[in-house]
């Protein structure tokens, strides 16, 4: 559950290297900040590594930073370079397969309880 508005607070965060969570194998994760209804991750994602498919009921939009993958979003292929972004909306399924080490960044909406840092 997400705290109440008026108790969210301004951060700043530095992204440092420690603070990351192995999610699967080849599969990083590291929240950065909560917000009230948003969350900011990062994910550094190992060449060869699959995200299997899954679904959540948070919405979640993204950003290819470095690497290559191909994310599946209900059953349709979408092959990612850099610089690509892309929002999956709350409960549909989607996956990936790692085709280069990567770096995305990703905001849930609401928060995920189990990324909550």
């Amino acid at each position: 559950m997400s705290p109440p508005l008026s108790r969210i607070q301004p951060e700043v965060r530095s992204a440092g290297a420690d603070g990351y969570l192995e999610a699967l194998a080849g599969i990083r994760r590291k929240t950065l900040v909560d917000g009230g209804r948003t969350q900011l991750v990062e994910f550094r994602l190992a060449q060869g590594a699959v995200i299997p498919p899954h679904r959540h009921p948070q919405e979640q939009t993204g950003y290819l930073v470095t690497g290559h993958l191909i994310m599946t979003i209900d059953g349709r292929d979408h092959p990612l370079h850099p610089g690509d972004a892309w929002t999956i909306p709350g409960d549909v399924e989607h996956g990936a397969r790692i085709v280069q080490d990567s770096v995305a960044i990703e905001v849930f909406s609401p928060l995920r309880p189990d990324y909550r840092r």
